[in-house]
């Protein structure tokens, strides 16, 4: 597909949060009107499930859904914990119904914070349930969209272990030569438009052009500190590459859509 005018797509977000709820329809047609011609919207935890797939419903022209369960999850009390086996359980026959119509499995991944890994059987009960849903993407050919706080090299190392085929890396905080050695893999890496006040530069500047993509991670990572972001600021992300790149932002976006759809097939349908 010639990718010159077609609009920018946002590789990762979180769309069904309910800092949306009040005005999705206005962050949806903001989007629009920004140059947004598809936004991949991702679960968290098994609530999260029909949530996305309905916001997606209501917008089929614009969202796809992503499928999956973070390494992070709440406890009753709405406090951050490991995820547990039995997450997952809950939501794996869901995810197979739902094989055909998702575009990836995500946000799947590492998450080695102290505070979310205090004991190593936490590290290892997250790389279960990562496994094992590389094998659900490996059995129905579905990218992966990945999270890897402060677990970078870890989570490169699990993916190339347990044999996982098609990879974006969100919002990676890994250093640059860890990234190298996703790139090596033909992973692509995602930069969201907090990268203005991250330090991250170096990994822009080294990333070669064929393994980027944008994203917003919105409602979080946008480019000022506790402001809802949202899928119109991908713009924020592209012309920060492009400055880093000395390309034009026009270039950046044309050459990241393609490299999207390179990554998530299914974008076909939107991007006609």
């Amino acid at each position: 597909m010639d990718c010159e005018n077609v609009g920018f797509v946002d590789c990762h977000t979180h769309l069904a949060d309910s800092m949306f709820e009040h005005d999705i329809q206005a962050v949806v047609e903001n989007a629009k009107r920004a140059g947004v011609a598809a936004v991949l919207v991702c679960t968290v935890t098994p609530s999260d499930f029909p949530l996305v797939l309905r916001l997606c419903d209501q917008y089929p022209d614009v969202l796809v859904p992503c499928l999956g369960i973070h390494p992070v999850q709440k406890d009753s009390n709405g406090e951050q914990r490991c995820v547990s086996q039995e997450d997952l359980d809950k939501v794996l026959t869901e995810i197979e119904q739902n094989a055909d119509r998702v575009c990836a499995l995500g946000e799947v991944g590492l998450d080695f914070q102290p505070r979310i890994t205090p004991e190593s059987i936490h590290k290892d009960i997250q790389r279960n349930v990562l496994k094992t849903q590389v094998e659900l993407a490996n059995k129905y050919d579905l990218p992966l969209n990945v999270h890897s706080r402060s677990a970078g090299k870890p989570t490169i190392a699990a993916l190339k272990e347990f044999g996982a085929k098609s990879v974006l890396l969100h919002a990676f905080d890994g250093r640059p030569s860890t990234a190298m050695e996703g790139v090596k893999e033909g992973y692509f890496f995602s930069i969201p438009p907090s990268i203005v006040r991250s330090d991250q530069l170096k990994l822009v500047k080294q990333l070669p052009m064929e393994n980027i993509v944008l994203e917003t991670d919105c409602p979080g990572l946008g480019p000022v500190k506790g402001e809802r972001n949202e899928p119109a600021n991908v713009q924020i992300s592209c012309d920060y590459i492009a400055k880093v790149k000395n390309m034009t932002p026009q270039d950046v976006k044309r050459i990241t859509t393609q490299n999207a759809l390179k990554l998530f097939p299914k974008l076909m349908k939107i991007l006609k």
